[in-house]
């Protein structure tokens, strides 16, 4: 008894370093396929193409990985309820940091003609696949080494991915555009992808020291483990994996617009210096390190509802503010919108893991969790440049693409108010009694 308890501590830590590092690389990976569809790949990928219409082109390849995130949720989160968190972590690691480095030594237009934009899309649907097969894995690795009154602080250190691997992708372009010049348009923008391959061995020697989760283990040696876990959770639990998809529009639809559209608008319609908005949203990105885990924290105080909540207003009412700063053109005023938008973002992003997560089954919360998490792509995050580009498009205009904002916030309080609150008190009488 003594062998189990002892590394308690050590390998609670563990599971967290694992869930974070590996979410960081993930999301590394992710993000800097969206930075490049907004500044280099309309170039090289659609050349052919009207301005907008490439830069369209480019953001619909980037779309192609957001749609491909509820199947990667799907297929890991039936084999992670069926045999653990572990193992598909492994697996999710593997198949996104390869799929990244092949980008990186991916011919382009010139070289292959229309082959090249079709094997761009076909291994951003393999990046798709591994980042929705990822959070849910993660999260919860995190979350069920954790005390359950610390929740909300487990969950939310794999959420810090997003801000690291915000800043690692912005950080290693905005490098790369100051040390390769000129060039960077031709073959610079590849070595942040190919650096994915160092960062694949630095992912699978923390994954691989960790164990399985105790709540996981626990459902096991119960013989609790569901046979077909994703078709249970579908057909038991739809109305809180909806909730949980909807909840993410006030979150995850301005977030793609304050990191990746906002590199298109600043750049082609303001006119702003390039590297000077990487800056800017490098040092909100930064922000998020200690914003993220706080209002993790802060949800374990003032409960999950009631901190994301909040978020979700302040982000619609910060919708035109936001624009208005931008169209300043003043550096510190643009500065001051990236870092804000960033901050009200991050009251949602911090508690949402443990919000989503509390309200499945441990022998379906893998399942339930990832994919109510993952549609949230094909509705909200995948979808967002597109609009606010057709939008900017069509009127010349921001105060649409503000009015977007807003509707997607209200959408996603609605979807707040109406998640299952009987959940949580379930799973948790449930979880006690497999510890007897």
């Amino acid at each position: 008894m003594g062998t189990d308890l002892a590394p308690g501590g050590t390998q609670r830590r563990r599971a967290v370093i694992a869930s974070t590092v590996g979410t960081t690389i993930e999301w590394y990976d992710f993000f800097l396929y969206n930075t490049a569809a907004s500044l280099i790949f309309p170039a090289l990928f659609f050349p052919k193409q009207a301005a907008f219409t490439g830069i369209l082109l480019s953001f619909g390849t980037q779309f192609v990985g957001f749609a491909a995130r509820p199947v990667g949720a799907a297929i890991f989160g039936h084999y992670g309820d069926r045999i653990g968190r572990k193992a598909t972590l492994i697996a999710t690691l593997l198949l996104m940091g390869i799929a990244t480095a092949l980008i990186g030594v991916l011919p382009t237009y010139a070289s292959i003609g229309y082959a090249a934009p079709i094997l761009l899309t076909l291994l951003r649907v393999c990046q798709g696949i591994g980042v929705g097969g990822e959070w849910g894995g993660s999260v919860l690795l995190s979350m069920e080494w954790g005390h359950r009154s610390r929740r909300g602080l487990m969950a939310s250190w794999p959420q810090l991915g997003v801000p690291l691997g915000l800043v690692a992708s912005t950080g290693v372009v905005r490098l790369m555009t100051d040390w390769t010049g000129p060039s960077f348009d031709e073959w610079g923008w590849r070595i942040p992808f190919l650096l994915s391959i160092v960062l694949i061995g630095v992912g699978l020697y923390v994954r691989l020291r960790v164990m399985e989760s105790p709540e996981f283990t626990a459902v096991r040696k119960a013989d609790q483990v569901a046979k077909r876990p994703l078709v249970e959770v579908i057909r038991t639990e739809w109305p809180t994996i909806l909730s949980s998809a909807f909840v993410r529009l006030g979150e995850q639809a301005p977030f793609y617009l304050f990191t990746s559209f906002v590199l298109t608008y600043g750049t082609k319609h303001l006119g702003l210096e390039r590297d000077n908005l990487l800056d800017y949203i490098l040092i909100a990105a930064c922000v998020g390190l200690i914003s993220v885990p706080l209002f993790g924290h802060l949800s374990d105080i003032f409960g999950r509802r009631r901190v994301y909540g909040t978020g979700i207003v302040l982000t619609a009412l910060f919708a035109f503010p936001y624009f208005g700063l931008l169209n300043t053109k003043e550096s510190i005023l643009v500065l001051l919108a990236i870092v804000v938008s960033l901050i009200f973002h991050d009251m949602q992003y911090g508690p949402q893991a443990a919000l989503i997560a509390e309200g499945f089954g441990t022998n379906l919360r893998y399942s339930g969790a990832g994919l109510g998490y993952q549609l949230a792509s094909v509705i909200a995050g995948g979808p967002a440049p597109l609009i606010a580009t057709k939008i900017l498009q069509e009127t010349d205009s921001s105060t649409g693409i503000s009015w977007y904002i807003v509707g997607c916030c209200v959408l996603g309080f609605a979807a707040l108010l109406l998640m299952p609150r009987r959940a949580t008190a379930d799973v948790a009488e449930t979880e006690a009694e497999l510890r007897r």
